[in-house]
């Protein structure tokens, strides 16, 4: 039977390894730096797992020997106890030097990132070593696995975590973020590394079943081992979230703060514990993570595949020790290869979704046509010809040019209204641009015709064809409709802000995209108001810049 060494067996999450590994019948030693508190935690874990096999040590890693390992009698050693930031890998070293097997369940990004260096030794030693055998890397990047499998390109990778309101925080979590919060984070975002502030920026992310929730900017291993693996071309993020909601604005403001008056914030992880144990007593007490790709799928088309996990009261804490005792599992039986590095590539999402069953954790998986023209037509939107559906079908970023006639309006009220919208005056055959940007939820135009620029929004697809086009303060409803080869555009309804006006004042559009004999976009577009006139027309064709 193999035995098992449990550092931090006491903690929020490694007194839930423990007991998950005895459930499993393996032996386990649970260790702490107090002899007493162990021996407490062997009492419950006794009481908890009759059946089990359990022992108490009392051992520091900041002392800790290769001798004080062996003595334990494990062959697998756990290290749960954490924080990790800013800390070495000396418990590792520690089990090389044994020719033990070792896993954690770190989230520092700096640990984790540094861990490769013990490859050679582990190696030689005959060792297995992961890291990050929690719910990051190890269980975003094995979900990350399946989403993308067989696509052709990933625009952009997302993962978030919301545990729930009365989810138990530990002394050591808590410390580990505010190691990062507020302080500058490397990010790749926009096609490019640059720097964000931890805890930055107000997202709101909808969690299925537990419900839409604020998440902020997270440092983990995720932000390196995201474009390390699966190279998007424009962003790779991991999110976070505290619940209730103010909870987790307080956090956002706490961090604003560090950032502006430069102080350390770890010294206040006492106070901001029990800050969070107040707090507990409002908001949602279920547990969630959500994980997200956006890119080309295996045929080519855009595609947005979404993951998400939703853990009943109770049930949350113990979803990070999962990829743990999965991994646990798999270097007992021989499965993994000798060799140090990150949890990720090692595990099949399969391993670790059979150590949710008996937590009643949920799953759910959707991939969506990643195109809101897509999404909104149906089936007819992969009957129309090959360059219209590849400009409406672009995810993310794309650049496209060509040249473009624009006729101005008829008359001074309509050319007050187009100028209100940003509509361009009339000009000859020009150079024309549109940058597009596309996430798909929402397109954002950005148009360049000769020298004049406008932008237009385009989102909230539905089924008919129906999607909404906002000019400026003018939002159109549309409505799009294949025929012969071409998309006709038609108007269905406008705003002026959010204030709907009146359908018979609603302004006309004879709009149409269809392709010309050299295989080019082709655009046709006049929008004019009732009693005024034409407001604008542009015509002309696109190609897509490489």
């Amino acid at each position: 039977m193999t035995r098992v060494l449990v550092i931090g067996a006491g903690g929020v999450f490694g007194s839930r390894l423990a007991e998950g590994l005895l459930h499993n019948g393996f032996e386990v030693v649970a260790a702490g730096r107090d002899a007493d508190r162990a021996e407490a935690v062997v009492a419950r874990l006794r009481q908890t797992v009759p059946e089990g096999v359990v022992d108490a040590a009392a051992l520091d890693t900041a002392t800790l020997t290769a001798a004080d390992l062996e003595a334990t009698g494990a062959t697998i050693v756990a290290d749960a106890a954490g924080p990790f930031q800013g800390t070495d890998a000396r418990t590792a070293r520690a089990a090389i030097a044994a020719g033990l097997h070792y896993v954690d369940l770190a989230d520092a990004r700096d640990f984790v990132a540094a861990f490769p260096a013990l490859d050679s030794a582990a190696k030689a030693a005959g060792a297995v070593l992961l890291t990050g055998c929690s719910s990051t890397p190890a269980l975003s990047n094995a979900v990350l696995d399946r989403l993308t499998a067989g696509w052709r390109e990933v625009v952009s990778v997302e993962a978030a975590i919301s545990p729930g309101a009365r989810a138990p925080r530990g002394l050591s979590v808590m410390r580990a973020i505010l190691s990062w919060l507020g302080r500058p984070v490397s990010v790749f975002d926009d096609g490019r590394w640059t720097r964000r502030t931890g805890w930055s920026g107000l997202h709101r992310r909808d969690f299925g079943a537990a419900g839409r929730r604020r998440v902020s900017l997270c440092e983990t291993p995720d932000l390196d081992l995201f474009h390390a693996r699966y190279h998007p071309r424009e962003r790779a993020l991991f999110l976070a979230g505290l619940e209730p909601w103010p909870a987790h604005l307080e956090a956002w403001l706490l961090g604003r703060l560090v950032r502006l008056f430069k102080f350390d914030p770890r010294p206040l992880a006492r106070v901001l514990l029990q800050l969070s144990g107040w707090h507990s007593v409002s908001g949602s007490d279920r547990g969630a993570m959500r994980v997200e790709a956006f890119g080309v799928d295996g045929e080519g088309r855009a595609a947005r595949a979404i993951w998400r996990l939703v853990a009943e009261p109770g049930a949350g804490p113990v979803t990070p020790t999962l990829p743990a005792l999965a991994a646990i599992k798999a270097i007992a039986a021989g499965r993994v290869a000798a060799g140090a590095g990150p949890c990720v590539g090692v595990l099949p999402l399969e391993d670790i979704v059979a150590e949710m069953a008996p937590h009643g954790l949920v799953m759910e998986t959707t991939v969506e046509r990643g195109a809101i023209y897509a999404s909104a037509i149906g089936p007819a939107f992969d009957e129309l010809p090959g360059a219209i559906r590849a400009l409406h079908e672009a995810p993310g970023r794309s650049l496209w040019r060509g040249e473009a006639t624009t006729e101005g309006a008829h008359g001074p009220l309509a050319a007050a209204a187009a100028r209100l919208i940003g509509f361009p005056k009339a000009q000859p055959a020009c150079p024309a641009a549109v940058a597009i940007e596309a996430d798909g939820q929402r397109s954002v135009w950005r148009r360049r015709i000769g020298g004049h620029a406008f932008t237009s929004v385009l989102s909230a697809p539905r089924d008919g064809g129906r999607l909404t086009e906002r000019f400026g303060p003018l939002t159109m409803d549309l409505r799009l409709e294949p025929e012969g080869g071409r998309l006709i555009y038609r108007v269905e309804g406008w705003r002026l802000g959010p204030i709907p006006l009146p359908r018979a004042l609603a302004p006309s559009a004879c709009a149409h995209e269809e392709v010309d004999a050299q295989g080019r976009f082709v655009f046709d577009v006049e929008i004019s108001a009732p009693l005024i006139g034409r407001l604008v027309r542009y015509h002309g064709w696109l190609v897509r810049e490489s």
